[in-house]
């Protein structure tokens, strides 16, 4: 029996405030919930007895499991997981724990993605399972960004939270305490397919409608354009953010 106590915990997660004030967040569906389950503490588990790919859960009715689901159409499966702190403290000196992060990423060889103000929670899930397929490791999201441990966002990432570390800083503060090359996305930037890019780096992604911030973009060395094909021909106004991340990701690792 499924009390009223862990319904109405279970349902206040749907909003950042309880997240922020409890430490936990929902995962939903029996992949989502499996992968998760090696990096998460697990603080509850409940699924339908159909459900047998999940061991140690507690089993619910396909109406309690409505109850606390934030889908249209349940998966069977539900959990409530403690999450992670995702603050990044930036110093100032270039001796700082970000100079000492990027400099190892660089010697890893690997890239790191900056998400400057995305809004949508779909697209950032969207944007840490791109990440994770191409072997990208951080992310560093604006404050303004959607919250990662929203349902939405958590769903979209089909499990690749626990392998993609994001963290939340300031962008500008970031970008200025790395030498990293920064690159970005601009309409009046370089031809992306015709640019030699390197192994490592910072790629730094714009919001949905506004792009990249003004201040952000004064601090990027490097810009790269998507063109639409054929080039000059009358297209779509732009992309879909997590598009274009997966084109440009694409295209850093190609040759590799």
């Amino acid at each position: 029996m499924l009390s009223k106590a862990k319904i109405k915990l279970i349902n206040s997660l749907s909003h950042k405030k309880y997240r922020d004030e409890s430490g936990l967040f929902v995962a939903e569906g029996v992949k989502t919930v499996r992968e998760l389950l090696q990096y998460f503490p697990c603080e509850m588990l409940f699924a339908t007895k159909e459900v047998t790919e999940i061991r140690d859960v507690t089993e619910v009715t396909d109406d309690e499991l409505r109850k606390i689901s934030f889908l249209k159409t349940p998966q069977g499966v539900l959990a409530v997981f403690r999450k992670c702190d995702m603050r990044y403290e930036i110093c100032d000196s270039r001796t700082s724990h970000i100079a000492h992060r990027t400099s190892h990423i660089a010697h890893r060889n690997t890239l790191s993605l900056a998400l400057d103000c995305i809004q949508d929670p779909g697209n950032l899930g969207t944007i840490l399972r791109i990440a994770d397929w191409f072997g990208i490791k951080d992310i560093f999201c604006s404050a303004d960004c959607a919250d990662v441990f929203n349902p939405k966002t958590v769903q979209a990432t089909m499990g690749a939270l626990g392998r993609v570390r994001v963290h939340y800083a300031d962008l500008a503060e970031l970008i200025r305490n790395t030498d990293l090359p920064v690159f970005g996305t601009f309409l009046g930037g370089e031809n992306i397919y015709r640019k030699q890019l390197p192994a490592h780096g910072l790629i730094v992604m714009g919001s949905e409608g506004n792009g990249i911030s003004p201040e952000v973009e004064k601090l990027i060395g490097n810009r790269l354009f998507i063109p639409p094909y054929p080039i000059g021909a009358e297209t779509s106004e732009s992309l879909n953010v997590a598009v274009a991340t997966a084109i440009v990701c694409a295209e850093f690792r190609r040759g590799i």
